[in-house]
């Protein structure tokens, strides 16, 4: 296993029809999980939980959401619909992070959406980390209330991201990421 630098250097997402199998076993499933529930939580909350996507579950997932988009479009046309019902059979695996934020006393919800934003990232990560490939996607259904009730979610939770798991294809390029004299900047103290 690479070590955590470089590992973190190197991970790259990956289209999910660039994923095929093996995807991670159940064993794997399980320590991606346990990782990803490793993450800022203030308050100790869990504002985050997820759902598992695998087998013939990827496909029923599918078909609703398909039912979905065919009833929002009713001019959708069957390679349409076709394209939609595959939306998560791409990749081997598909982890939902679904957030759970909800108004609190002391905690913000903003924090709690980062938290499951962390745990999305945790997951991809970790996915790297066992020698798979993955990336985290939302897509329209992702935002659609009717497809994720069909999916499972309460009318308060929302879709921080599907992540999509497998093996690539072939190696994964990388992009071109930007300077750092673009994106950082140092505060210093005004001068009295």
């Amino acid at each position: 296993m690479p070590d955590a630098l470089e590992l973190l250097k190197t991970r790259r997402s990956v289209k999910p029809i660039e994923l095929t199998g093996p995807g991670p076993s159940a064993a794997e499933i399980d320590t991606l999980l346990t990782i990803a529930t490793r993450v800022p939580d203030h308050g100790k909350l869990a504002p985050w939980r997820f759902i598992v996507f695998e087998g013939d579950a990827r496909d029923a997932a599918g078909e609703a959401i398909a039912e979905v988009f065919r009833a929002s479009r009713p001019d959708a046309t069957p390679e349409q619909i076709d394209f939609e019902k595959k939306r998560l059979s791409r990749a081997p695996l598909v982890i939902a992070v679904v957030s759970r934020a909800a108004p609190h006393s002391k905690i913000p919800e903003w924090e709690q959406l980062m938290s499951a934003g962390a745990s999305a990232m945790l997951l991809v990560t970790a996915a790297h980390a066992l020698g798979y490939a993955a990336t985290w996607l939302t897509e329209w259904y992702a935002y659609d209330r009717q497809a994720l009730t069909r999916l499972g979610l309460s009318d308060s939770e929302r879709i921080a991201g599907f992540v999509h798991i497998g093996t690539p294809v072939k190696a994964p390029e990388d992009r071109e990421r930007p300077a750092l004299a673009a994106i950082v900047s140092r505060f210093s103290a005004p001068r009295p």
